[in-house]
């Protein structure tokens, strides 16, 4: 008998949605997309960034899957903190699905007298994740969906290099030692 014959025959409330598979690359944000015009936060929820329209010059967005987390707080951005070639890489914003009140902790811890001039905003509702299509499923660890660890490098609005870590998590194709070269 045929498959469609048998969920013919199957209760409507037995026949579950059919998962596709699909063997082409995923859609990234890539050189060239536009820096998503969506408000981020940065201190309070009143405090609105745009980074579409902060980085009309060079900047560069690094992305984390959350704050506080040990490869997030150990290595990832004290990497970019200290890097000795990050006043070239123009405006730089930490990015990452947390409220403003935990990236502004976060900064404080990270970088106390804000040295740096890095920028930690929150994406609370993760909007901006979704319109790079860097968001990834991890409520069984983070409690909701997160954001990949990426870099982007932008000039003039737009996304000139992506570096994002192809299991999500890593710390690899990231750091400050790949992305400031």
């Amino acid at each position: 008998m045929s498959l469609s014959r048998t969920l013919h025959l199957l209760p409507r409330s037995t026949i579950v949605a059919r998962r596709s598979f699909s063997t082409t690359a995923p859609a990234f944000v890539k050189a060239g997309d536009p820096v998503p015009d969506i408000d981020l936060v940065e201190g309070s929820p009143g405090n609105k960034v745009n980074l579409s329209k902060e980085l009309q010059g060079k900047g560069l967005i690094v992305g984390v899957p959350a704050a506080f987390s040990p490869a997030c707080s150990a290595s990832h951005i004290p990497g970019y903190l200290n890097s000795a070639s990050l006043k070239e890489a123009g405006k730089v914003f930490v990015v990452s699905v947390n409220d403003p009140f935990v990236m502004k902790a976060w900064g404080a811890t990270l970088d106390p007298m804000n040295k740096s001039g890095i920028r930690f905003l929150g994406d609370p509702d993760a909007k901006f994740t979704e319109a790079l299509d860097l968001s990834f499923e991890s409520a069984s660890i983070f409690g909701n969906n997160r954001s990949k660890r990426y870099a982007l490098k932008v000039e003039n609005g737009k996304v000139k290099e992506a570096f994002v870590e192809p299991d999500n998590t890593g710390v690899d194709v990231s750091t400050a030692d790949k992305v400031l070269h």
